[in-house]
């Protein structure tokens, strides 16, 4: 990265894909996905398959086509699901939960850490039996890592547990895992222990892997098989889609490299609190800081090569495979300039 060249720490959805890559998808065997199942396409969803310890996978465009194909699925018209407050699926996918899965949503509190429900509350909100007027809760939405709460892991243990009181309580259950794969290394355990007994999972190959497009929605074959009508049925049928699986085979061998932006994360983390902000240790590759003034912040950043984004009323900076370990010390560096006396901006 030259010297003045801004360091782009929006997320790690901004990486461009390297020769190896291009490589791979210039290459690609490739067929019309809609009518034959483009061989790339099947190879990349069977890997993923196995990877999360289920039986099926499918391609799609993006992780939010992802999660509303599973939602779809699960919701009967105006049935309630829970998710933990501030999940991708409440509040960064423009209402289509409750527009086009015609589900109606339940934000549960964080009360067992940082973007962590608890199983009473599960249970409790889960209910039993109503009349017939009555909110019916048919499913519980999971998210590991948590992105609003700054990229925060939940363990096998708690995943398991709160499958089981789902289960106990008749809900069903989805997972997005966009960066699932980010929680598998910090924890490091294999992606299928986080994924046990869920009904659906959606992963992306777009966050933090490298991939330029997609994500993969995956649980039994009776379920992907409906999933594939959903997708069509959302425009997203792919024909020559090898080329974009191809890209996504490679980002799968990538896995491990996500700790050394985990590394890079902490770096970050500690070279911030150094300067007075207000940063909590990362669990993963987001870092999320507290500032009295949010778009000031931003802005002076921006204009010092440093780019963020605002995310649960803090900054957030996201650490990826296109930055490394000096442009981190760059943009710590960077940030110092804007220092005034009395410490943070």
């Amino acid at each position: 990265m030259t010297a003045d060249a801004p360091i782009d720490l929006r997320s790690d959805t901004v990486t461009k894909p390297d020769t190896r890559m291009r490589e791979a998808m210039a290459a690609a065997e490739v067929g019309d996905d809609v009518l034959d199942h483009d061989p790339t396409m099947r190879a990349l969803e069977e890997r993923v398959a196995d990877t999360l310890g289920v039986d099926a996978a499918l391609w799609v465009p993006s992780g939010s086509m992802g999660n509303l194909i599973a939602l779809t699925l699960h919701l009967g018209r105006g049935d309630r699901f829970l998710a933990p407050r501030g999940a991708h699926v409440l509040g960064n996918e423009l209402g289509t939960a409750a527009w086009l899965a015609g589900g109606m949503p339940e934000a549960l509190d964080w009360e067992a850490g940082p973007g962590r429900i608890s199983a009473d509350t599960v249970r409790t909100m889960a209910g039993g039996a109503a009349p017939y007027y009555a909110l019916r809760t048919t499913l519980l939405c999971l998210e590991n890592t948590h992105n609003a709460a700054g990229g925060t892991v939940t363990p096998p243990d708690q995943h398991a547990l709160l499958v089981a009181t789902a289960r106990d309580t008749g809900l069903r259950v989805h997972l997005d895992g966009a960066r699932l794969w980010n929680a598998s290394v910090a924890l490091g355990v294999l992606p299928a222990a986080l994924t046990v007994g869920v009904d659906s999972v959606q992963v992306c190959l777009s966050k933090g892997l490298g991939a330029p497009v997609g994500s993969v929605v995956a649980g039994s074959a009776e379920f992907v098989a409906e999933a594939r009508r959903v997708r069509k049925m959302l425009g997203g049928g792919v024909r020559q889609g090898g080329v974009l699986a191809a890209a996504g085979l490679v980002a799968l061998d990538r896995i491990d490299d996500l700790a050394v932006d985990h590394a890079n994360a902490a770096a970050l983390a500690e070279g911030l609190a150094e300067l007075g902000w207000q940063v909590d240790p990362p669990q993963t590759n987001i870092v999320l800081a507290g500032v009295p003034d949010v778009e000031l912040v931003l802005d002076a950043l921006a204009k010092a090569g440093v780019l963020a984004v605002p995310m649960s009323g803090k900054v957030r900076f996201i650490t990826h495979r296109d930055v490394d370990t000096s442009d981190i010390a760059e943009a710590l560096g960077r940030i110092k300039t804007l220092q005034p006396a009395h410490g943070r901006i």
